[in-house]
């Protein structure tokens, strides 16, 4: 059983309540008795507050569905300059965008003049998330909304969308499929059985009966008709989930390593991601009123459960908070320090956000020096879990500010971008900076060209010293400086691997995400519910798309193979590496962005590459490859060594040169609308030249084009003859050493992935001798290399 809490402002108390699962259950039946209830208001706050009304009022044409009318939240101004800065503020706020807590003179915008930018506007006056929302939702008659609720809406976790595949060849059909997409707030990746459940239900009742493991460690439901809407997020909410935060200009999803370790590094890492989301969820109360009635869940979220039970492995680190009302009140009043350094805004329903809440999305990411498993460069914020030398207090963290994928095709001032170290900060210390981070971008972050509102352009623009100091005078303190670290690996944690406290857990590949029952293919779904109904195993999603079974008592290992075998799911071993290593974003069909095929185009790309490889001896080779739809970059495929962003139909930019490890470098763009069909014979020359003029097998191939330089590939293309690849080849025999960095210096990443808590003694001459030999390479990196020589 569950307790219940209000859904209500931070501070109030938690109140005791059904049973978790009999609420979710009964509300799932109530909602399948009656899927068209109206959506009735919460109140009549709107009204007495904005003196507004529903403009959705008249009746559909008999027969056809009905499109909701456009309503606009702001009339729009001759001039935005004509706003004076209270005019952006709610009752009682002194600080944002307009009027920003701490100055910084030498910006170019003074984020005043937002004509452009039309979901400043909607923010503003959506009376923190509530209009018009409120009032598109409760006329039960249409089956879309506005583009001012669609701004709204995103901040409870949902998008509109609609099957493009209908837009030429069912143009009836394709007015009709109005849907919504709900992405689930899912702190480090972690589910537990019983909200997986409700979930799966979920997808199978009202959804597309299937579920989607997003690049951000979070599960995506598609299919939702607009009556059901509220009833699927009231289902989340009583079984201990949320989609609140799970989108819009707020903080996202926080990520962190996805293994269940009993870890003091790795367990800190979960538990800073669990206190981080409920730092920096929005406060107000619409998400109740507008989703829930006004009403209690009845449940917590299981993020808070875990921060006072520890989760999945054994908790070798001391709670959060000794009970629910401890943690409520520990999270409230770390929120509301004030300092008086223009951190909190003044607004009383939104203190840290204010009324605009932020120019646009913010992520972050937690992880342990070595484990790159959460792509720890793209995020606006990546933590690095810094540990005493005892190994089991933790000390502080490292800090990572100002990375992103977005750009826009031909648009020079769009760019990704990778984040810089900003320092180390104390454990005490990490929250307050957090929040003076928040309220640097929220104040001086740019409102007005909303394609350049990232913190990264921040970050570019001030330059890493300014924007540090920037952020000082918030935080009212110097940044201590950054705590070097090792080299990063990584860490796909797929197949079986021991927590350390007895259990094991279950890493299983889901191409691209998608959990369905395939009909021609494995039957994900129907396997992983069946996992989780016999053993009520907790999953974990990484950022590669896959999911994580936790807990597994090791007598349960062969059965639980034999389950996912019997579904059609290939055992690690049998799964290919460039599979492995792939990621996708959705694009077609739902995507309204996209501008190619991604998903559905992914897995005839990656064989493809594996056959070309085979035929240029290379077999078995493989490097990281990402596929995104469109330039917004989910799938981070500037990252990546090779990857293909949609350009057009069948027609992709290719970018090379990232990382194999995905460690602080993007790629670069090589090439403009590639046609799919073509795929192969641009790739024929690059990948041969690797083959060829590679400084060794070690060296992996974004770090051997890092190295030779795109000019250089160039003009090695231009000349080569289509075909001489396949001229007296020589198979390769599959290198499974250390990876050789860029440069081909012998700096090597990690072989293998986990902590390092066993210990290896060794005489004084020897450990002379190692620590000659590695040189500058730490000795563990050398002995862990040696050992798997050896055993090889």
């Amino acid at each position: 059983p569950g307790e219940s809490v209000e859904m209500a402002p931070r501070g109030s108390l938690p109140r005791v309540a059904m049973p978790t699962a009999a609420v979710a259950v009964a509300a799932l039946l109530i909602a399948a008795a009656a899927p068209s209830a109206a959506f009735a208001p919460a109140s009549s706050y709107l009204g007495a507050r904005l003196g507004l009304s529903s403009a959705c009022t008249h009746r559909p044409s008999a027969g056809r569905p009905r499109i909701a009318t456009t309503m606009v939240a702001t009339p729009p101004k001759p001039d935005d300059d004509t706003l004076p800065p209270a005019a952006w503020m709610a009752p009682g706020q002194k600080i944002g965008p307009q009027s920003p807590g701490q100055p910084w003179p030498d910006k170019a915008y003074n984020n005043l003049n937002v004509a452009k930018n039309k979901p400043e506007y909607a923010k503003k006056d959506s009376a923190h998330l509530r209009y018009p929302l409120e009032q598109e939702m409760a006329d039960g008659e249409t089956i879309s909304i506005s583009h001012d609720s669609v701004i709204v809406l995103k901040h409870h976790g949902s998008y509109m969308q609609q099957n493009r595949d209908l837009q030429r060849t069912d143009k009836a059909g394709y007015a009709a499929s109005y849907q919504f997409m709900l992405r689930l707030k899912v702190p480090n990746g972690k589910l537990p059985a019983s909200v997986y459940q409700t979930v799966d239900d979920i997808t199978t009742k009202w959804g597309q009966n299937d579920i989607r493991a997003t690049t951000r460690q979070a599960w995506q439901i598609h299919g939702v008709k607009k009556n059901n809407l509220k009833s699927v997020i009231a289902a989340i909410a009583h079984a201990g989930g949320s989609t609140l935060g799970g989108c819009g200009d707020i903080n996202r999803n926080i990520m962190a390593p996805p293994a269940p370790l009993a870890d003091p590094a790795y367990q800190h890492a979960f538990q800073t991601s669990n206190f981080i989301a409920d730092l920096f969820a929005p406060s107000s109360p619409a998400f109740a009123e507008l989703w829930m009635d006004g009403q209690k869940a009845a449940t917590v979220e299981y993020w808070k459960k875990d921060m006072i039970d520890g989760s999945t492995s054994t908790s070798v680190i001391p709670p959060v908070a000794k009970n629910i009302d401890e943690l409520n009140s520990h999270v409230s009043k770390t929120l509301l320090h004030d300092q008086g350094t223009g951190i909190l805004t003044g607004d009383a329903e939104e203190p840290i956000y204010g009324r605009q809440y932020l120019p646009r999305k913010f992520k972050i990411a937690v992880t342990v020096p070595g484990d790159n498993s959460v792509d720890l460069f793209i995020h606006d914020v990546g933590l690095v879990v810094i540990m005493a030398d005892d190994g089991k207090t933790l000390k502080g963290y490292d800090v990572f500010v100002g990375g992103g994928m977005g750009r826009t095709h031909n648009k020079e001032s769009t760019f990704a971008k990778v984040s810089e170290p900003l320092g180390y900060v104390s454990k005490e210390d990490l929250p307050e900076l957090l929040k003076a981070i928040l309220a640097t971008q929220r104040d001086h972050g740019n409102r007005e060209v909303r394609a350049n509102a990232r913190m990264k352009y921040l970050v570019h623009s001030l330059g890493i010293a300014n924007f540090r100091k920037l952020v000082e005078s918030y935080f009212g303190k110097k940044v201590e400086a950054f705590v070097p670290l090792p080299a990063w690996r990584m860490v796909d944690w797929m197949g079986w691997h021991e927590q350390g406290d007895g259990k094991m857990f279950l890493g299983v590949v889901v191409q691209q995400g998608r959990v369905r029952d395939f009909e021609d293919g494995p039957k994900l779904k129907t396997a992983f519910r069946t996992i989780v109904d016999k053993y009520g195993l907790d999953t974990r999603l990484t950022a590669d798309q896959n999911v994580v079974f936790c807990g597994v008592d090791p007598k349960d290992k062969d059965d639980i193979d034999s389950i996912l075998l019997s579904h059609g799911i290939q055992p690690i071993e049998d799964v290919d590496m460039m599979t492995r290593k792939s990621i996708a974003c959705p694009a077609f069909p739902l995507c309204g962005l996209a501008q190619a095929e991604a998903e559905r185009r992914m897995p005839d790309f990656n064989a493809r590459v594996n056959d070309l490889l085979a035929k240029l001896g290379m077999p078995g080779e493989s490097f990281v490859m990402r596929m995104t739809g469109c330039p917004n970059g989910c799938a981070r495929p500037y990252m990546a060594e090779l990857a293909f962003v949609g350009q057009g139909p069948d027609l992709y930019q290719v970018w090379m040169g990232g990382s194999s490890q995905l460690d602080g470098r993007t790629g670069w763009h090589w090439k403009d609308k590639m046609k799919q069909a073509d795929l192969e014979a641009e790739l024929e020359p690059i990948l041969y030249m690797w083959k060829s003029q590679r400084s060794s097998q070690a060296e992996r191939f974004g770090d051997f084009l890092q190295r030779v330089g795109k000019d250089k590939i160039q003009q090695y293309v231009e000349k080569y003859v289509a075909g001489t690849a396949f001229n007296n080849v020589v198979t390769e025999t599959l290198y499974t050493g250390p990876v050789v960095l860029a440069g081909g210096e012998g700096k090597s990443a990690r072989l293998t992935s986990g902590p390092r808590k066993q210990q290896v003694r060794v005489t004084d001459e020897l450990h002379s001798m190692l620590k000659t030999k590695a040189g500058s390479q730490p000795i563990s990196d050398l002995v862990e290399e040696l050992i798997l020589k050896g055993l090889q």
